[in-house]
């Protein structure tokens, strides 16, 4: 078992550099279980326990170890428990296997590079450098695509770099989200912001859009002071000519998501007993047993659809998604948001890109995801027709794995061949457009 989850610095803990790179009591983990046979999402705490086949073992011993530690059910005079390995151990093994092997035999002909010696001179970044530069992103929308791929809207995570991409995410942007995919596409870019600019997620209507997975993340509260919220009526600027218009198209706008998300909980309602009895392939299936510590976290904690649940220890910190102030709100009115990602796939999003460009600021770029060609077209026809925007093009990510072993490299088997499709382009000034056009 791997301890797969990454980065993030512990909300209790003022701890130097080299320690964000090591779990604490409260943070979240995704275990990676026979090499990706299961994956669980788990909060560390001292009574969590794991059931791993018919043995159930304490995640105790996690505590404390470097992300990306690798462990193994051993028996025990108190049972089964996890016991660390340590790549000495692992290469050990590797090559005792290696050598019964039959197409190892020093008779066959060598026409790769498996003699080649290495001596670490080929490049110099150091191990530290190379976990530094992994974003934990990846491995939460692995995870989700993987299990539960209508959660994040099958954004797969070849497609979520390439959202972010698109968009020009970097350090000290201020990111315009529409995110109704639970919070990965806003977590991604406060990754990416790195504790710089701002990523505001907007949403039509009261109710807000969810942004749970955003905790899997374990931002420190710096990271998360920066991740805000802000209703689409608040960032608008509303012309005395045309607010009757804008009112209205507001009102139709809230009551096709309020349609559309009241469809979607009657669907959820009557499949729930079935999503009830998955118990093998669950994310959240970690437990605790005894007496839970109170619960001194402003975040919930983390529940499975079994309703079991993980307390946490960690002292409150800042939560993510808090209401902008309004400072934020006039200074994005005053010179626009730097991009735009909006990931929306249950809605029609043509009319709400039309009504989030002009939040943006001259030349700013955007993308929009969806899993499906047709509404990408329409909207693309609409962009094109009231020329808002330029550069736009659709495009459909392309990923192809490969297994990679001794002798056997090849393609894998069995692989996603679909990864939704995005609509990229850059804001301009329509109305100088039309000015022009009349000249």
């Amino acid at each position: 078992m791997a301890i797969e989850s990454a980065c993030g610095v512990s909300p209790s803990q003022k701890t130097s550099q080299a320690n964000h790179r090591v779990t604490w009591e409260g943070c979240s983990v995704l275990l990676d279980i026979n090499d990706g046979d299961r994956l669980v999402f788990a909060r560390l705490s001292s009574a969590a326990t794991l059931k791993i086949g018919n043995k159930k073992c304490s995640l105790r011993p996690l505590i404390g170890c470097p992300f990306g530690s690798l462990f193994r059910v051993e028996m025990g005079a108190n049972g089964s428990h996890l016991a660390r390995c340590y790549s000495s151990c692992i290469l050990a093994e590797n090559a005792a296997t290696m050598q019964d092997k039959d197409y190892l035999h020093p008779s066959s002909e060598m026409k790769d590079n498996r003699s080649l010696f290495d001596n670490n001179t080929a490049q110099s970044l150091s191990s530290e450098d190379i976990d530094a530069m992994k974003r934990l992103f990846d491995y939460i929308c692995e995870a989700y695509f993987k299990k539960y791929p209508t959660r994040i809207g099958s954004l797969r995570f070849d497609a979520l770099c390439l959202l972010l991409s698109m968009a020009n995410v970097g350090a000290y942007s201020d990111v315009l989200v529409l995110d109704m995919v639970g919070g990965l596409l806003t977590g991604a870019v406060a990754e990416r912001l790195g504790g710089t600019g701002y990523v505001c997620s907007t949403h039509f209507g009261t109710s807000r859009n969810p942004i749970d997975i955003v905790r899997m993340f374990n931002f420190s509260s710096e990271v998360n002071s920066r991740i805000v919220q802000a209703t689409f009526t608040d960032l608008c600027i509303i012309r005395e000519n045309d607010s009757t218009s804008f009112h209205q198209d507001l009102l139709k706008t809230e009551g096709d998501i309020k349609n559309t998300k009241s469809m979607d909980e009657s669907i959820q309602e009557t499949n729930v007993s079935s999503d009830r009895s998955c118990t093998s392939h669950e994310i959240f299936n970690a437990e605790t047993r005894g007496q839970s510590s109170p619960q001194t976290d402003s975040n919930p904690p983390i529940e499975d659809d079994e309703g079991i649940s993980v307390s946490s220890t960690t002292v409150k910190s800042i939560s993510p998604g808090r209401q902008a102030s309004s400072e934020l709100v006039n200074s994005w009115k005053e010179r626009g948001f730097s991009s735009l990602i909006v990931a929306a796939p249950e809605i029609e999003v043509g009319s709400l890109v039309q009504k989030l460009l002009p939040l943006l600021s001259y030349s700013a770029p955007f993308a929009i995801y969806h899993h499906c060609l047709q509404p990408l077209a329409a909207c693309m026809h609409r962009l094109q027709a009231s020329k808002m925007a330029i550069s736009l093009q659709i495009s459909e990510p392309w990923l192809r794995e490969y297994q990679v072993l001794p002798s056997r490299t090849h393609p894998h088997m069995q692989m996603s061949a679909f990864g939704g499709y995005i609509l990229s382009g850059i804001r301009i000034c329509s109305d100088a457009c039309n000015g022009s056009q009349q000249n």
